[in-house]
């Protein structure tokens, strides 16, 4: 089992959260002037790097919130966590 550790609650093991998608993907200005293409973009299109990668979870069965993640998709370790007003620190800090 993982420990991720939330921001408010401390460490907690992974089954308390779930994943929340890509981090940094800014809803539309104008979704309803949007292409089905470009909508279906926006919808479903994420990256899918192979190292560190900046996430949002939600601590689900802990203090229900969200927060930022940066986690190594190669190692599955979490490198940092950062509550949602705080900035996320970069890989290797």
């Amino acid at each position: 089992m993982l420990l991720i550790r939330c921001p408010w609650c401390g460490p907690r093991d992974e089954v308390e959260f779930r994943y929340g998608g890509q981090a940094g993907i800014a809803y539309p200005a104008d979704p309803d002037g949007l292409s089905d293409e470009a909508w279906a973009d926006y919808l479903f299109m994420r990256d899918n790097p192979k190292g560190p990668f900046a996430e949002r979870w939600f601590h689900a069965a802990g203090c229900r919130r969200w927060f930022h993640a940066l986690r190594d998709t190669a190692t599955h370790r979490f490198l940092a966590t950062a509550r949602l007003d705080e900035p996320l620190p970069e890989a290797g800090t």
